[in-house]
């Protein structure tokens, strides 16, 4: 039995180094390496790691939540994110449900005009970088979305500003900041309890740990629409035959389709796995790549080029999975889309036309993929 394909590793450390130095080419060789090999290469991460990318091994790992288990996944490490929905593994379908309802498509409906109003405030004119109009016109968007914009702006933007910062950063325990945040939560939400409302908050706060999942849900939810809609607007400058009310929606799956935000998504095995002739032992942690999925040439054609007009066809089953997929289908999909939709709507309603003039839209990978920046355009 031949072992895994894996990337070249340094003395001692393994892929650990070049892991927190350049991901992203690590992806790159380790799917060279295995792409004639059933797409499963080995990582060595400080404990057994395997990187699938096959529409297979995604459908597998994201439909088996008996063996594919969240605890101990690379989201546990990130206070931000370690707890409620998220990781859980027993009850989570329950817990699915009761938090489910608020982020559907027709509560996002009811949304629509408080978020189009706080985008307003967020007027992009002349010269500006669009990845930082994207974070300030996302944050606004998130306030009136969650809160009706009664959460002080500055302790949203203190709170959620590390995790735009690269490793070990976002990993590091605020436990002041976190007091903070969460007794403002619960003051807001005691009001929309006994006030009544129609924000998230409101439908969150009347379930157990609701809004502990309104904190975990506000901070995945940000800088991976921040990302996208960054990416977006680049992307329509560049391409300004798409800048247009029709082209809006295949121009978002496209960019998310490039970039996903969670470029790698983590488990561990509760027990032994078996695939395709080798067996992966119980508690490695096993990963699936998003990115390298949507960049697979047997499944995309020319996967690296922005091509808005693919999507006048399907895509490859379990090959797009910007949001995941299965059970664990992210539960901001539809927030997502509403605000970038919204935001690229207002764009065409206050600019005739987008110029790039300079910026570095290159990957960037930390809790999320994010561009490297600045990306600045021109809004005539």
């Amino acid at each position: 039995m031949q072992p895994l394909p894996q990337p070249a590793t340094l003395p001692f450390s393994g892929h650990l180094q070049r892991w927190s130095g350049d991901p992203i080419a690590l992806l790159h060789e380790g799917a060279e390496k295995s792409q004639k090999t059933g797409k499963v290469f080995a990582l060595k991460l400080g404990l057994p790691a395997v990187v699938g990318f096959s529409p297979e091994w995604n459908k597998r790992l994201l439909t088996d939540l008996g063996t594919f288990r969240s605890a101990g996944s690379f989201s546990a490490v990130v206070p931000y994110l370690a707890g409620g929905v998220i990781l859980t593994d027993a009850g989570h379908g329950e817990r699915r449900g009761a938090v489910n309802p608020p982020f559907g498509k027709r509560s996002m409906e009811s949304l629509r005009g408080r978020i189009r109003a706080a985008l307003r405030q967020e007027k992009p004119a002349g010269t500006f970088d669009a990845l930082a109009w994207a974070d300030r016109a996302v944050l606004r968007m998130l306030n009136a979305a969650y809160f009706s914009s009664d959460l002080d702006a500055g302790l949203l933007h203190a709170f959620l500003a590390p995790l735009r910062s690269a490793f070990p950063v976002p990993a590091i325990p605020r436990p002041l900041l976190f007091v903070r945040m969460n007794r403002t939560l619960d003051t807001l939400a005691r009001k929309r309890l006994t006030g009544g409302g129609d924000d998230l908050l409101f439908h969150l706060a009347r379930w157990p740990g609701g809004v502990r999942e309104a904190r975990i849900s506000l901070a995945a939810g940000h800088d991976t629409t921040t990302h996208t809609l960054a990416w977006a607007v680049w992307h329509l400058a560049e391409h300004p035959e798409w800048f247009r009310a029709d082209g809006l929606k295949a121009v978002i799956r496209e960019t998310l389709r490039l970039y996903p935000p969670g470029w790698m998504g983590s488990r561990r095995l509760s027990r032994p796995l078996d695939w395709q002739g080798q067996t992966v032992p119980k508690g490695a942690l096993v990963l699936y790549s998003p990115y390298l999925s949507a960049r697979d040439p047997d499944l995309w054609d020319a996967p690296g080029v922005f091509r808005p007009e693919r999507w006048d066809a399907s895509p490859p089953a379990w090959a797009y999975l910007p949001f995941g997929g299965g059970e664990r289908l992210c539960l901001g999909l539809h927030l997502a889309n509403l605000m970038l939709e919204e935001a690229l709507t207002y764009l065409l309603e206050v600019a005739s036309e987008l110029q790039a003039l300079h910026g570095d839209p290159a990957p960037r990978p930390g809790v999320t993929l994010g561009p490297a920046g600045p990306l600045v355009v021109r809004a005539g």
